[in-house]
């Protein structure tokens, strides 16, 4: 079943986002001091792709430099990344197929804003994430 979602996600916004966050991921590399929030994006990006059988987990190692770092996050990427989410999960819920769709874009809004300090895992890691 999580196949046949995350190919219907592929072609419903799950392809768009991706470029999106690629392109997030490129302008943030290109300062030294901006590596560590492209990568950020790439990561997100690929959950973005393929984001059914997956989850997010809250790292509880991480510390005020995540803070930070997603304070910095929202002025540089995470608003309008965000918004991008919202406006697809907003296209996607006027139609009865793809109201399932929309509230997994809806479900991605928190960790496009606050990436640092957290981590995609797969469900089927019962202890995924816990330190």
């Amino acid at each position: 079943m999580k196949t046949l979602l995350n190919v219907i996600w592929l072609f419903l916004s799950g392809f768009w986002l991706f470029l999106g966050y690629l392109v997030a991921g490129l302008i943030l590399c290109i300062t030294i001091i901006g590596i560590p929030f492209g990568i950020a994006a790439f990561r997100i990006g690929v959950y973005a792709l393929w984001p059914f059988g997956y989850r997010v987990v809250d790292r509880y190692d991480a510390g005020a430099p995540s803070l930070i770092g997603n304070v910095l996050w929202i002025l540089l990427a995470g608003w309008w990344l965000a918004l991008g989410h919202i406006a697809a999960g907003i296209a996607l819920c006027v139609t009865i197929i793809g109201i399932p769709f929309g509230i997994a874009n809806f479900k991605l809004i928190p960790v496009s804003l606050m990436p640092l300090g957290r981590e995609i895992v797969r469900t089927d890691e019962p202890f995924a994430g816990r330190y």
